[in-house]
């Protein structure tokens, strides 16, 4: 393939997408804050404009881009995380700014260093836009990374945004060495989680079962790799949030999505009693195996 292509964002996610397109014979640009040039020139004539940065980096991206970005080019979100300000999730940031463009949501089952390692993967990628979920697939298939396509962004982008809070709850789990039982059991009520708000957002029911829903949360759940994995286990083992986060490379996003997903659960009363507690643990409230207890001791209910 031939198209002309960037990506936003020289991190090890950024890095992996990079070495993806590669395979099919893209050279793809990659740009970043310390790469000295001008973002807004960078993007001319790429057939698609892939943001791989941060959360908290999304907004800034967007205004540097506001009036450089042409209606054919096709904008791929490959973050995962919720927007403090405005609740809102980086493909909904992106449509708000860019209304004419078709979006394009890439999320599943990806952990950075085994793609930079070659390892097999597969991931979906989602768009109202048929076209350009296509285009997209196409980008990134090869033997080594398959590639879904489907029509709900919105489903795609929350199931691999809010099993980030879900993966912290089984660090913690792993960190206190409660074992396969209880790890189970909340990965189980962890999904009907996820799908209750998911549904709520408009998601499909049957896109939290697939590799962005169901998929990503085993393979962040069970990795010591996942940073937010990496948050419950420091948690459990008694270190402070701000301790645990000081050694962290990168970002756990799920600390920020937790408090925004804690605000809109009140706000819509909507009961998510695992992410109650991990907000509760984040913030010091309580210990990880006090959480354990909280959980266990709730009123009894049918499945």
């Amino acid at each position: 393939m031939n198209d002309r292509i960037i990506i936003i964002g020289a991190g090890a996610w950024g890095d992996a997408l990079s070495k993806l397109t590669q395979i099919n014979g893209c050279e793809p640009i990659i740009w970043s804050r310390s790469c000295g040039r001008v973002l807004a020139e960078m993007v001319t004539d790429c057939v698609a404009i892939i943001s791989a940065v941060s959360m908290s980096g999304v907004p800034a991206i967007i205004e540097r881009l506001r009036d450089s970005i042409a209606p054919h080019q096709i904008i791929v979100t490959a973050t995962k995380g919720l927007d403090a300000r405005t609740n809102l999730t980086p493909a909904q940031l992106w449509h708000q700014a860019f209304p004419n463009n078709p979006i394009v949501v890439l999320s599943g089952p990806n952990l950075s260093l085994e793609i930079q390692q070659g390892l097999p993967a597969a991931t979906v990628v989602a768009s109202q836009s048929a076209d350009a979920a296509n285009t997209i697939q196409e980008i990134f298939s090869s033997p080594k990374f398959r590639v879904y396509t489907n029509d709900d962004p919105i489903g795609v982008e929350l199931g691999g945004t809010i099993k980030n809070v879900i993966a912290i709850a089984a660090g913690t789990c792993d960190g206190l060495k409660l074992g396969n039982n209880a790890k189970s059991a909340l990965l189980t009520r962890g999904l009907a989680e996820i799908i209750r708000i998911g549904q709520y957002w408009g998601g499909k029911t049957e896109t939290f079962y697939g590799l962005s829903g169901l998929g990503d949360l085993l393979t962040t759940c069970n990795s010591p790799l996942s940073r937010n994995y990496q948050v419950g286990y420091g948690l459990a083992q008694g270190r402070t949030l701000t301790e645990v986060l000081a050694n962290l490379q990168g970002t756990a996003e799920g600390v920020n999505t937790t408090k925004v997903l804690i605000q809109i659960a009140d706000r819509n009363q909507i009961y998510m009693p695992i992410t109650v507690l991990v907000d509760r643990l984040l913030q010091g409230q309580i210990t990880a195996p006090e959480a354990i207890v909280a959980l266990m001791s709730r009123d009894r209910k049918s499945e």
